[in-house]
């Protein structure tokens, strides 16, 4: 059972859609499968972000969200890693780091600054994931600034 991880496209938004709409639910929001389906198109379609999915025999079981944001001081595009979720089914399989190692490579591979990322000051499991793969401690929140 090998995971594959990919750059999504916009016909993979139907795929992506009920990860999205779960993680979003994790979040305390609505389920509004409609909406995520829309949402992950658009920014698809607009080139508004990068998407990670994470596949296991055919089935998606995971993705991460990057949107670009960029430094002026250091006058480049950096990466915001903004949603990273696996199902349920597919945690503890390495789903996860493969999706953190995916975007640390895109970082590099477009020549950017850094990555970054935040979490919820409770989401405790989410933050031993970040620090077992090496992302570093901020006083509120979970990010890093090296590639």
């Amino acid at each position: 059972m090998e995971t594959l991880i990919r750059i999504a496209l916009a016909e993979d938004a139907n795929m992506i859609a009920p990860l999205f709409d779960a993680y979003r639910m994790f979040y305390k929001q609505p389920s509004d499968i409609n909406g995520a389906t829309d949402f992950i198109r658009e920014r698809l379609e607009q080139n508004e972000s990068v998407i990670f999915i994470a596949l296991i025999n055919g089935e998606a079981v995971g993705f991460t969200q990057l949107y670009p944001i960029f430094t002026s001081v250091g006058m480049k595009r950096t990466w915001l890693l903004n949603d990273l979720f696996v199902t349920d089914t597919a945690r503890g399989k390495g789903v996860a780091t493969a999706l953190l190692n995916a975007a640390k490579d895109f970082g590099k591979a477009t020549n950017s600054k850094w990555l970054m990322l935040e979490t919820a000051k409770d989401n405790f499991t989410a933050q031993a994931l970040y620090e077992k793969n090496g992302w570093t401690r901020g006083t509120d929140f979970f990010y890093s600034v090296q590639l």
